[in-house]
């Protein structure tokens, strides 16, 4: 029996039980069969969560790049790795092989190398969905450099910050990007980003929309002209289990992007085997994930999960509205795909439209189905169900975070049946617990509480760069000895997990995760704006979207509101990016607050999602008769 390949439900709780009752040997037989190593571990885990440090393959030795790439070259030089679909469709998609790939990976690792890049330097990419991203990451992996991704629809300010914080010494961009009928100056937001960013020595440009820009002298380079004088061999550097991958930033419900780091041994073997069971990917099939590079369903499941696995993996520049709402089916019939892998916003948006759009397109190739970024309501799944999957392709409604790495509970095609709504059972090695507010573990079934996980997984983030505290205080300080993922969950009579959404103050729209705190301190920079604060409320395409409550300060209450509400949102724009604009703004004269000076947020959530009957008790505010104003002028 392999561990490697669950194909029913009994050989699924076969290896479930032998991952929780001997995890170490577990992973150890995954990781022994499965993947090339310079140097085999001299112990397969330490951990301490009081502290919290984790260690996966400790002393082992290898590059993550030659698991993705080279391992590949004999059996699957000539296959493909990546088809590029861009965002017209009237340009031709790209075929990379793997032999291509290896060779573009080395040239940009060479180019990277030539601009005094070394391992453990941190390099920024800010790019569009086109092959440069995939490979950027490939070449940082090959030579040890620690990437950093910046999703490339963030605003300037948001880029500085992330450029700062962990201080990376080059940024990788291209002129521009195409977004549907637009055109976006990318190079144009990080030169304003560069103002604030002492540390970057170079910035490369890659060539995608041809525009004039303006070039630094000194600090700018386009990209070509150095990859058509690299040399095309670069030999991996030799990484130790627990050197540092990449660094992601997620938002935080306080403060700033939290940085997440990701080590190599542990989070190559996890995304490896998450993918080939969540996706039962079989040799010749075709994968597609429609996720953006910038966001860890990105790097986790278009670039290293796939590539490890040998896969051919779909990378699409454009969005799925472009030029019509037919065009996700028009790229499965095309391609062939045979798993899709998409956000319920996405199924949202397009179960709107006429279904014609749907049934002019061959989907047949199709055998699985996946959703990511937020749990799918039930409706969405039916519509996804009977139309893409014509009632024959399982849905994997996947559950997992930037800091978790890879999915940690799934439904298993073939072997898990699923339930809408439902991301069912934890998949081999996960060990979830449910928590109740005195911090006990609620055993049992048909119950709900706080969802932490109990013992480490491969792919677990680290620490948060340069804030290891923080680490601890956001993960492991609400729960002893356990991490607390953020959100609550019900398990069901027979132990399927439902994921009830965040308990903090971050709100899911449209799959992103955006801290409330972040988006308030921006419109607080608003000249009129006294004091703010920001909930979800729930829509039908985003899942859910921000309704913001606004004081104004007296000078600004004679202000045209209209006016107010787009300067707010622009504001927004700015600071953080489009993603998080708010869809309604209601002006108020206070905020219902403890007598400590704490907005119950509570309340002011119910508000918006017009559940006004139960408010729970309002007397011990320091305000009570703010709430009834906030009714009566509820947008």
């Amino acid at each position: 029996m392999s561990n490697y390949h669950i194909k029913h439900l009994e050989e699924y709780y076969q290896v479930y039980r032998k991952s929780v009752r001997d995890p170490e040997n577990f992973w150890e037989e995954v990781a022994e069969e499965h993947f090339l190593w310079r140097k085999k571990w001299d112990k397969v885990l330490s951990w301490d969560f009081t502290k919290p440090e984790v260690k996966w393959y400790e002393g082992a030795q290898l590059n993550i790049t030659e698991n993705c790439i080279d391992r590949h070259l004999t059996t699957r030089g000539e296959k493909t790795a990546i088809i590029f679909e861009p965002n017209n469709p009237d340009e031709e998609a790209e075929h990379i092989t793997y032999r291509q790939l290896h060779e573009r990976v080395c040239e940009f690792a060479n180019v990277l190398k030539d601009q005094g890049v070394k391992k453990g330097d941190r390099v920024c990419i800010y790019l569009p969905m086109i092959p440069e991203l995939a490979i950027s990451l490939l070449a940082c992996a090959r030579i040890g450099a620690i990437h950093s991704v910046v999703f490339a629809g963030f605003s300037s300010t948001a880029l500085s910050t992330r450029i700062n914080d962990s201080d990376c010494k080059m940024v990788i961009t291209s002129d521009g990007s195409y977004r549907g009928g637009k055109e976006i100056d990318l190079k144009g937001i990080v030169d304003e980003a560069l103002h604030d960013c002492p540390g970057v020595k170079t910035v490369l440009v890659a060539k995608r929309i041809n525009s004039d820009i303006a070039m630094k002298e000194g600090r700018d380079k386009w990209l070509q002209p150095l990859l058509d004088e690299a040399y095309r061999d670069c030999v991996p550097e030799i990484m130790d289990a627990e050197d540092p991958l990449f660094i992601l930033y997620t938002s935080g419900s306080t403060g700033k992007p939290k940085g997440m780091l990701h080590t190599t041994a542990g989070y190559m073997v996890y995304t490896a085997y998450t993918f080939k069971n969540v996706f039962q990917y079989r040799e010749k099939d075709v994968y597609w994930c429609t996720a953006d590079i910038g966001w860890i369903t990105g790097h986790s499941y278009i670039v290293y999960g796939p590539l490890a696995n040998g896969a051919t993996t779909v990378l699409f520049e454009g969005v799925p509205s472009y030029p019509d709402f037919g065009r996700f089916w028009e790229i499965i019939e095309k391609h062939k795909v045979n798993q899709f892998y998409t956000a319920p916003t996405a199924i949202r948006a397009l179960a709107k439209e006429s279904l014609d759009f749907v049934e002019k397109h061959d989907l047949s190739s199709i055998k699985v189905l996946g959703t990511v970024g937020e749990p799918i309501n039930e409706e969405a799944w039916h519509w996804y169900n009977v139309n893409v999957g014509k009632k024959k392709s399982p849905i994997v409604d996947t559950w997992w975070q930037t800091e978790t790495g890879g999915i940690m509970i799934s439904p298993i095609p073939y072997a898990t049946p699923t339930i809408p709504t439902y991301a069912t059972l934890p998949l081999p090695g996960v060990q979830p617990a449910l928590m109740d507010e005195n911090g006990n573990e609620i055993k049992g079934n048909q119950v709900d509480g706080r969802l932490c996980i109990k013992f480490p997984w491969p792919a677990m983030a680290r620490t948060i760069w340069g804030n290891h505290q923080r680490y601890k205080d956001t993960y492991f300080s609400a729960y002893e000895n356990k991490y607390f993922t953020g959100d609550g969950a019900l398990r069901d009579e027979v132990g399927y997990y439902r994921i009830t959404g965040r308990v903090d103050d971050v709100i899911i729209v449209s799959g992103h995760n955006l801290g409330t705190a972040p988006i308030e301190d921006a419109i607080n920079e608003h000249p009129a704006v006294a004091e703010s604060a920001i909930v979800g409320f729930p829509h039908d395409i985003k899942g859910s979207a921000l309704y913001g409550y606004v004081i104004l300060k007296v000078t600004g209450e004679s202000r045209d509101q209209n006016n107010l509400r787009k300067e707010i949102n622009q504001i927004i724009t700015e600071q953080i990016g489009p993603i998080a604009k708010l869809d309604k703004i209601q002006f108020t004269s206070g905020l219902p607050k403890t007598r400590s000076g704490k907005i119950m947020r509570r309340i002011l959530r119910k508000i918006a999602c017009n559940e006004m009957e139960n408010l729970g008790d309002t007397s011990t505010l320091l305000n009570p008769e703010v709430v009834q104003e906030i009714i009566e002028n509820k947008l």
